[in-house]
């Protein structure tokens, strides 16, 4: 063979090897970039220290499949109580993620950050209209908090803000309301879905407040409603208006439910289903998809999440007949809970474990825990998601 055909077949030859190796680069290039996209932050969880020491807002960044990093701390302003709250919606976001409101429960105000690529800014914080503000509600612009001062020796409130463009709030004339009555072991408030009124939940009297909130941001006198089940704790407002609340049966072993509700614009509330049994023990907080087609409770007793299905009346079936759709892990303690934007996402607040647990929502609604726990301080209260 002559040198220059020699040299024309080892060039032919290394053409047939690199046009084999290319596709496995290629390959290995979108492996590689396919991994550094799952790590890339889409969203953030948050909860809050609760410290007496200073109140701090801890933050998460959320990757693409829900895996968690830590991405700093910030500090509300205000003070923590260090102990439980017995609560919901410590901390919320608006819809649009513009906004991140914060209570301060140990200094009875309540903190105001802006919501940025590269964290939060403190922007206002404001006394809260009462003593031991716990749970928030945000809509069109309002912003009311839920004040369980009967545990202090005043009187459980809720109090109006309206949210200006820049974040500050400013407090409504008129739009203190008392609850039930003055110590009733109040747990959350929420908006109705058109924000035309309020619910609350009283554990201590097993009552369910409503009230209407007029044009001006002004919410009327208490309408109380009993409780189909005893101890109603943490609740979520689906489709519709369908209101699904926790019912912790003063923490008796295995005897905690769900019951939901129709919600009038007028503040009345009608059963659709009465106290379906989760079959574990201290039901507390609820959330429900965006979607309006599962629901799930945190049994703080048992170490479970209890998933539900909701169907388009209301109604609700429990998703597994053991009342087992997630396990947190023995002594977790799971509380408050919190989905990610995309619903793709279930992270809890675990306080027996200090903890975030982070599970897969399957498309039947069921749960799969997924990757580590993070840790939190054992003071934390609280969660929220983007």
């Amino acid at each position: 063979m002559s040198h220059k055909s020699h040299k024309a077949g080892l060039k032919h030859g290394l053409g047939l090897v690199l046009a084999l190796l290319m596709p496995l680069a290629v390959l290995a290039g979108n492996e590689s970039a396919k991994h550094h996209a799952e790590l890339r932050s889409i969203g953030a969880v948050y909860t809050m220290s609760n410290s007496p020491e200073g109140n701090a807002v801890l933050v998460f960044d959320r990757d693409r499949v829900g895996r968690l990093t830590p991405a700093g701390q910030y500090g509300t302003g205000g003070l923590g109580t260090g102990t439980g709250l017995g609560n919901q919606s410590a901390l919320i976001l608006d819809p649009a993620n513009r906004w991140l409101f914060v209570v301060n429960a140990g200094s009875d105000d309540i903190s105001v950050f802006a919501v940025t690529e590269t964290g939060l800014t403190l922007v206002d914080r404001e006394p809260a209209g009462g003593e031991r503000p716990i749970s928030m509600a945000y809509s069109h612009n309002l912003l009311y908090v839920l004040n369980a001062g009967g545990a202090v020796g005043t009187a459980d409130t809720i109090t109006g803000f309206s949210v200006g463009a820049d974040g500050a709030l400013s407090p409504i004339a008129g739009s203190t309301q008392t609850l039930s009555a003055a110590d009733t072991g109040p747990a959350q408030i929420t908006f109705s879905t058109d924000g035309d009124v309020l619910v609350v939940t009283e554990k201590a009297t097993n009552l369910i407040d409503t009230f209407t909130v007029d044009s001006n941001g002004v919410a009327g006198p208490v309408n109380s409603h009993v409780s189909s089940g005893t101890t109603p704790f943490g609740f979520a407002i689906g489709k519709r208006d369908q209101v699904i609340v926790s019912e912790a049966a003063g923490g008796a072993a295995e005897q905690s439910s769900v019951s939901s509700y129709q919600l009038g614009k007028d503040g009345s509330l009608s059963i659709i289903s009465y106290s379906i049994g989760t079959t574990e023990t201290a039901a507390c907080w609820a959330v429900v998809s965006s979607d309006g087609r599962f629901a799930y409770i945190t049994n703080a007793g048992s170490g479970s999440i209890s998933g539900y299905n909701v169907g388009f009346d209301g109604s609700l079936a429990l998703l597994d007949a053991n009342g087992r759709t997630g396990l947190t892990g023995k002594n977790s303690g799971p509380l408050d809970m919190a989905l990610s934007n995309d619903g793709r996402n279930l992270y809890t607040l675990n306080g027996g474990s200090d903890t975030i647990g982070v599970f897969r929502v399957k498309a039947n609604g069921g749960l799969s825990g997924q990757y580590s726990q993070i840790e939190v301080p054992a003071t934390a209260n609280g969660i929220a998601a983007r």
